[in-house]
């Protein structure tokens, strides 16, 4: 049997609803991961789509799903085809789905069971999910995905999930914590800085904040928007994968008719970099965040960060409040948010602390390093498997 502690490839089957960095923090994660044990192990993507403009290219199984199915559907039935086309066929089948095909299961947000069986709900709605067919689905895959067994290990990517697991599944449970890696850009180019904020129309003495998000109401716009209105003039705010919701959210309200000129809503992308060296500030006022890849990213940028505290945002875990980042007091504090930023802007030495801190937490969140927590991880799957 093959193993990655002894040099050989592995053949990784890494299985994924979709694989490309535009479809949000989890997806980015996967691919930097790969990227990186690609290197040294033959790994073949298996998802429902594949970003035709992610700069990785590896060996790719479509798993078809229809569209028009219910969610609960398409994921149980794409549990069930992953399983089919892993099964035997790799060494280690590395997945970030709920479904019950990996060797190592990847879990990115709040477990199913935690929300439905651990924190409060109202008495009607825990009594709907015991005959909700969607519920009890995702109930069961996930159940079957967690089941303790030789040659298998679940993966919580922050403190906060391994948390919620263990008080989901049994306190005794071993839940190795893996948070996600960055990579550091390039050296910064001024040129571009200066190219993205003239295409931007932003002046030079424009602070700008930042926010990236595929979901941005669940990532604080709302907060953000509250924070910007209370701000001078010549403090912005440019939002990277704005949706619909978003739009409508900025048109509809007549609360922030004042502060129109002063939002950039730009939809996803692949290539936020420009956007992070255009910014003065990132903002990170999350609701929900199991960890938090765009504060990290931020800070492989010099950019200070402002940040949701945990249980709202995993990665304010992973950073000490005022040396390494400004962590809110809660989600929707916007005074507190908009106070940050004006601190930020005005205080150089607070700035200058808040950088270095950042570039100390980026230091210690490398792919590199990711990626040999998890060859460890197969080595030891490898191992009882052969022994089982």
């Amino acid at each position: 049997m093959p193993s990655s502690s002894s040099g050989r490839r592995l053949k990784i089957a890494f299985v994924v609803d979709r694989f490309g960095n535009r479809f949000g923090g989890a997806e980015a994660y996967g691919v930097e991961l790969m990227r990186e044990l690609s290197r040294r192990h033959d790994v073949t993507v298996l998802a429902r789509e594949y970003d035709a403009a992610c700069d990785l290219r590896l060996p790719y199984v479509r798993i078809r799903v229809s569209r028009r199915l219910p969610s609960w559907l398409r994921v149980l039935i794409f549990a069930m085809l992953a399983k089919r086309a892993t099964h035997k066929k790799y060494d280690i089948v590395h997945s970030h789905m709920n479904g019950y095909c990996g060797d190592v299961e990847v879990v990115h947000v709040t477990p199913v069971r935690y929300n439905w069986r651990v924190r409060p709900l109202p008495r009607l709605k825990r009594i709907l999910s015991y005959i909700s067919p969607r519920v009890q689905t995702y109930l069961l895959l996930e159940q079957i995905r967690l089941r303790p067994r030789p040659g298998h290990r679940v993966v919580g990517v922050s403190g906060l999930i391994a948390e919620q697991l263990r008080e989901a599944y049994g306190a005794d449970r071993d839940f190795p914590i893996i948070p996600p890696g960055v990579l550091r850009p390039g050296q910064e180019d001024a040129t571009a800085r200066i190219a993205t904020r003239a295409r931007l129309e932003y002046a030079a003495d424009d602070w700008v904040c930042l926010l990236v998000a595929r979901n941005p109401l669940r990532k604080g716009l709302p907060t953000a928007l509250k924070a910007l209105a209370s701000l001078p003039e010549h403090y912005k705010l440019l939002v990277v994968g704005a949706n619909a919701a978003a739009r409508d959210h900025l048109q509809k309200n007549p609360e922030y008719a004042s502060i129109l000129s002063r939002v950039t809503l730009l939809p996803e992308t692949s290539d936020v970099a420009p956007y992070f060296l255009a910014a003065d500030v990132y903002i990170h006022p999350t609701l929900n965040d199991s960890f938090g890849m765009a504060p990290l990213e931020a800070m492989s940028f010099d950019l200070p960060v402002i940040l949701s505290p945990a249980p709202w945002c995993g990665f304010a875990q992973y950073v000490e409040s005022r040396r390494e980042a400004l962590v809110l007091s809660h989600p929707e504090a916007h005074d507190e948010l908009a106070a940050g930023v004006r601190a930020v802007a005005t205080d150089a030495q607070l700035a200058a602390i808040l950088r270095e801190g950042g570039a100390r937490v980026v230091d210690r969140h490398s792919w590199g390093e990711v990626a040999r927590q998890y060859e460890a991880l197969y080595a030891k799957c490898l191992e009882e498997q052969a022994a089982s």
